[in-house]
């Protein structure tokens, strides 16, 4: 009897705590995909079509994850799927989208994405970029209800410049093509490279319109004979047009770099360290292709979501919101180092790995890169250098 007193208020107190939780079942999150079709530019190539599924595959593996986790914690995650064709009425899909669900993850053009980030009846919800890289997404432009899963353009750049100093190839030449996905990058690589100190000695466009299937051979020494003397040879072709055709066809024996030849990705099918293989097979098992980098935004997003959920128990936006910026959050991401946000512009933080097609070379940020907060913060536009306010309290 004496024991059972003594008990007796320890189960009363255990009984008032499990009174506080939220039933099993009560926590639902439904999640929306909105992807925006855009129109591809022609290229000399086809001999990599973009998958059906890109991105979206991604986000059903996040769900099953999501989803094999929630089954013990009574949690529910629900996807809904949008697809807008090219010229269809994107803002109208959005707002259906955030009719039914409170958290979206947008395929889209940044343009788009902005759109979708003003409209009234996103200001109250939690958006993830899975697309767009452009660096002024996470700069001037920025807004406080978008997140960003998908690495910027500088922070890839950033990446293949740490690796590049790393084994000493200082001198830099650029060829770069005409779409604007191809400039926006060679922008971003001619910054990283004043920034790492790296010096660009030739930076020309590609000149040619014509296929070069039958006469690389003659046209791209020609072509590179000019150049001065380099280490290594950047391609910015982000529409994958004319890069191909470049490696051990230039007047100079040169290695290649930047969308062909050494390339710094978000995810690629040759990272299998950490755990990488693991989640390579599960892909692989849900969709019958390899895992690419639009795919990993996706699965993040979806991922940052569950983690969230199981931590906080909430479902609401902005208690959603406020632990993923916190110093709390991280996330498990099979590369090496949990990755977290920056509370400054909602980018999360990232390695990068810098692969060739068969390899992983090296993952930036590259040992030796320090910085007082994270090294992942050498990576993209730092606090000192953005110029987003909405993130400010």
């Amino acid at each position: 009897m004496r024991v059972q007193s003594l008990l007796r208020p320890i189960i009363a107190a255990l009984a008032m705590g499990m009174a506080a939780l939220p039933a099993l079942g009560e926590v639902q999150l439904r999640v929306a995909y909105l992807r925006q079709e855009v129109e591809r530019p022609p290229v000399l190539s086809n001999l990599d079509p973009e998958p059906a599924g890109l991105g979206l595959d991604g986000a059903r593996l996040g769900l099953e994850d999501n989803r094999t986790s929630g089954r013990f914690l009574g949690q529910t995650y629900m996807l809904d799927t949008y697809e807008v064709a090219i010229g269809g009425d994107l803002e109208a899909a959005a707002r259906a989208a955030l009719a039914e669900a409170q958290m979206l993850v947008i395929d889209a053009p940044a343009e788009a994405v902005l759109r979708i980030a003003d409209l009234a009846e996103a200001q109250g919800a939690l958006l993830f970029n899975a697309a767009a890289e452009e660096s002024a997404l996470r700069d001037a432009d920025c807004r406080a209800n978008l997140l960003h899963t998908v690495p910027s353009l500088a922070m890839r750049a950033d990446a293949l410049m740490q690796v590049l100093q790393r084994k000493r190839f200082s001198r830099l030449a650029m060829i770069t093509g005409h779409g604007a996905p191809d400039l926006a990058y060679a922008e971003a690589l001619r910054r990283s490279a004043a920034k790492f100190g790296l010096k660009m000695v030739a930076d020309t466009p590609w000149p040619f319109d014509a296929d070069m299937r039958r006469n690389a051979s003659q046209e791209v020494p020609l072509f590179t004979q000019d150049f001065a003397e380099h280490d290594i040879l950047l391609v910015a072709d982000e529409i994958g047009d004319f890069g191909r055709y470049i490696a051990y066809n230039t007047w100079s024996p040169r290695p290649v770099a930047a969308s062909e030849g050494l390339v710094p990705v978000a995810w690629s099918r040759v990272v299998e360290q950490w755990g990488a293989a693991q989640l390579q097979s599960r892909f692989w098992d849900l969709t019958g292709r390899d895992m690419r980098p639009r795919d990993y935004a996706a699965w993040a997003a979806l991922r940052v979501l569950g983690e969230a959920v199981t931590r906080t128990n909430s479902t609401d936006p902005a208690t959603l919101r406020a632990y993923i910026l916190s110093d709390a959050f991280e996330l498990a991401g099979f590369k090496g180092r949990p990755m977290s946000f920056r509370h400054w512009n909602g980018q999360l933080r990232q390695p990068i790995p810098v692969v060739t097609e068969r390899a992983v070379v090296m993952q930036a940020p590259v040992e030796g890169f320090l910085h007082q907060r994270s090294e992942l913060d050498t990576l993209g536009l730092d606090a000192p250098e953005s110029r987003c306010t909405a993130f400010q309290e």
